[in-house]
């Protein structure tokens, strides 16, 4: 008589692994059934009344191709959408003119660090560690250490501020020959950015130590609501400097593209001559992941950076959001201020970009949420877009509460 018993499962030695924790914030907002619930978890543009917003300038470039069709992609992406990203963040570099840029269209900024990753093994880089902030973008360890990288962390935030001395510091002690990763602007999650005389400083070791810098670029134009503003430290390491580096850009944020996944890896080379060569590797590791990448969102935002009205427009819609969230950070701090919240907020205003770090603890989070309804990170990071003129009085007064309240 056959056994009934089953074999022994092949998944019976896996181990469950916890939920991403940012993705888990927005499940548990959506679950909140309370009308006072705020998130200021996920890294989403929100406008003034907690909505998302389609930028008109998208709205623009969605009606003029309204036709377009549906096939596959080339493995490196649309043409036109490279050509097009890769003028807007190079154009007036040497690089740009020499030909020295190798592109590929990614799946926003995350496919374009893989793709990096990917491409430095395959280019037989010799490079086996990655630098990351601490903190930084809760993705960047996951990314590199599942490609086989050894990950190391260098500090970042103190007291409110960007801890320069400490991370220079850990940069020269950095072993030479390593990828290191940079936040073009808008460090996430601290909102603590570099100085221009900082930013050299930092490319002073950099060059020293033979560093290879892959610039995370998903905030571009986002931060200060212009584009070229925010690329300030490329042209300085790529163009001033001359060195090599990876350039990964996102449209997500920048263009409210997020279900699209529109970005773009980049790699600026010494010589034309191994561009095409950084090109056939970018297609090889494309093919080995998705094969070919989204071609509706790619002809969007080629679309809003080719033709000059969409493109003016677009640039008014960085202003509209960017603007937006600059007033957001003053109100918040002016609420807390008036609270006479203990404490010091005045890095709510000093931060830049999307995040702002607050500096709470994680029994002060988990009282905001049980009490206020607020979702956040257990980092204490906050998103500034999640806040507008209907719930910053709320979200500072359980702040005020939760500071006072819980030691």
């Amino acid at each position: 008589m056959a056994s009934t018993q089953s074999p022994p499962s092949v998944f019976g030695s896996a181990t469950y692994i916890a939920p991403d924790a940012i993705f888990q914030v927005t499940k548990n907002y959506l679950a909140d059934s309370d009308p006072r619930k705020v998130n200021v978890g996920a890294g989403t543009y929100r406008d003034e009344n907690g909505n998302p917003w389609i930028l008109p300038s998208v709205r623009m470039a969605k009606e003029a191709i309204a036709d377009a069709g549906h096939e596959y992609s080339p493995i490196l992406g649309l043409k036109l959408f490279r050509d097009r990203a890769v003028k807007l963040a190079f154009q007036g570099m040497k690089a740009f003119d020499d030909n020295r840029i190798a592109s590929c269209q990614s799946l926003s900024g995350t496919g374009a660090l893989l793709l990096a990753g990917m491409a430095l093994k395959k280019a037989e880089s010799g490079i086996t560690e990655v630098i990351i902030t601490e903190p930084t973008w809760s993705n960047h360890e996951l990314l590199f250490s599942s490609m086989g990288f050894n990950v190391s962390k260098l500090p970042y935030y103190k007291a409110g501020t960007f801890d320069f001395e400490g991370y220079i510091q850990a940069l020269r002690s950095a072993p030479s020959g390593a990828a290191v990763v940079l936040h073009t602007c808008a460090h996430n999650p601290t909102g603590c950015d570099p100085s221009k005389e900082q930013w050299k400083e930092i490319a002073a070791v950099v060059q020293e130590k033979r560093l290879f810098p892959i610039f995370d670029s998903a905030y571009l134009g986002f931060n200060s609501g212009s584009y070229h503003d925010d690329a300030w430290a490329i042209r300085y390491f790529v163009d001033e400097l001359g060195l090599e580096a990876s350039i990964c850009l996102s449209f997500a944020k920048s263009m409210g593209l997020y279900g699209e996944r529109i970005g773009l890896v980049t790699f600026v080379t010494y010589s034309p001559d191994l561009t095409p060569t950084m090109e056939s590797i970018l297609e090889n590791v494309q093919r080995a992941t998705v094969s070919a990448p989204p071609f509706y969102g790619a002809n969007i935002a080629a679309t809003v950076l080719g033709t000059p009205e969409i493109a003016k427009q677009w640039a008014q819609d960085l202003v509209t959001m960017s603007s937006r969230i600059k007033s957001m950070r003053q109100k918040l701090y002016d609420e807390l201020v008036r609270l006479e919240t203990p404490g010091d907020w005045s890095h709510i205003v000093k931060q830049s970009g999307m995040f702002g770090y607050t500096g709470i603890s994680p029994a002060q989070i988990v009282y905001l949420r049980d009490k206020y309804h607020v979702h956040m990170a257990t980092t204490s990071r906050i998103s500034i877009a999640g806040l507008n003129d209907s719930n910053v009085e709320h979200f500072a007064k359980g702040l005020d509460d939760a500071v006072r309240t819980i030691e």
